[in-house]
């Protein structure tokens, strides 16, 4: 009997999202992921349907949903296949949108939340620099403010939906002597005179998502696209990344245990020796191992999840959460692949793309180093 922190509401969200996933993306995954792509369509066809607002307001045109509902969203997402496919809409829903909604005023919701809602407009969170990955703190990128205008000088990277998005949300400096109060956020539009995409990044992973660099030249941008009050990016930002670091863990389980289950419906039929592999000791013994780690990380993880469900600071907690599912997540990919042997490495099973996929979550969103570091702190280490 599973046990979980969801709702008869939240089960009803899951079963639509899910035949909507099934129904639209699914089939869709092999070619997007060779294409290295997948179309703005779909953001439409997802905001017509309502479930680009699940975490938004009612006010803004959104469904009002909570973190569970959100929980929801990423986990399904997880399961359709292309995990590039599911960051790419996972972070225009879950995680731009809802940034805004904590602290658009309503002139910004009405030009970029509810175009947002309707997947007319697609968002992307530019943090990461360069020189400045897990550690916000050194970002560079500074805006300097000249009467109702910021002049944003800077570049960022590794900006997932950077290449096609509509607006972004950019972290930067915009004082120089107030430590962690130097920090605001803007919201710079594509467009925008000297903001310059100049190409989407290749990558081993997340075929499927939009990743990009980009470079600010003396751009333009009105003090009406400031996000909250000057000086406040970065604690924002911080508090952001609890939710997000959740959702990568989220993805993650969910990640696993597909990964898991494929594994076993594949020990049970390919046979060595005369016989199934899963009737060997070995190979059962591992499967076990592996779904106890599973069950781990998703039992970690909900406790997270309820503590943010609550209003509760989680710090701490979405830390171990990211951290341990991420590198279980590593770990089960990559022992599945060592169960399908050579073919595990052959293109035409998912199982290789799953693999390389996994391996992303222990670097994106603060790496495992970072995440044990804040542990340590959070210990009076």
């Amino acid at each position: 009997m599973e046990i979980t922190p969801f709702l008869e509401e939240h089960r009803i969200f899951r079963a639509t999202l899910s035949k909507f996933i099934e129904r639209e993306i699914a089939p869709q995954v092999e070619r997007w992921e060779e294409e290295e792509y997948f179309p703005d369509e779909l953001f439409r066809k997802m905001g017509k349907e309502g479930f680009l607002g699940t975490m938004i307001p009612t006010k803004f045109e959104g469904a009002g949903g909570d973190y569970l509902s959100g929980a929801v969203f990423a986990e399904e997402m997880s399961r359709c296949g292309s995990a590039g496919v599911s960051a790419g809409i996972t972070m225009h829903a879950l995680i731009v949108l809802p940034a805004l909604a904590k602290l658009a005023n309503e002139e910004q919701g009405q030009r970029f939340i509810i175009p947002g809602v309707q997947g007319e407009k697609i968002g992307a969170l530019a943090l990461t620099e360069p020189e400045a990955g897990s550690d916000l703190a050194a970002i560079r990128s500074q805006a300097r403010r000249e009467n109702e205008e910021y002049v944003l000088n800077g570049s960022k990277v590794f900006i997932t939906n950077g290449y096609r998005a509509d607006f972004l949300l950019v972290l930067c400096k915009t004082n120089e002597e107030q430590g962690y109060s130097e920090f605001s956020t803007l919201i710079v539009e594509k467009g925008m005179k000297g903001f310059e995409i100049p190409r989407k990044l290749k990558k081993i992973v997340w075929h499927a998502s939009d990743t990009a660099e980009m470079f600010f030249d003396q751009v333009r941008v009105p003090v009406a696209n400031r996000l909250g009050q000057e000086g406040e990016g970065f604690t924002n930002a911080m508090v952001n990344l609890e939710w997000e670091r959740l959702i990568m863990a989220l993805g993650s389980v969910v990640g696993a245990q597909r990964n898991l289950d494929a594994t076993v419906s594949y020990v049970r039929e390919r046979k060595a020796f005369g016989r199934p592999l899963a009737k060997f000791q070995l190979t059962r013994h591992k499967i076990a191992d592996l779904a106890t780690r599973i069950e781990a990380a998703r039992s970690l993880t909900y406790h997270c999840l309820m503590m943010l469900q609550q209003g509760l600071s989680c710090t701490r907690e979405a830390s171990m959460a990211k951290y341990y599912a991420t590198e279980m997540a590593k770990r089960v990919a990559d022992e599945c692949v060592q169960m399908y042997g050579g073919y595990g490495l052959m293109m035409e099973y998912p199982i290789q793309r799953f693999w390389r996929d996994a391996r992303i979550g222990t670097i994106g969103g603060g790496t495992s180093e970072i995440m044990r570091e804040i542990i340590a702190r959070t210990m009076d280490l």
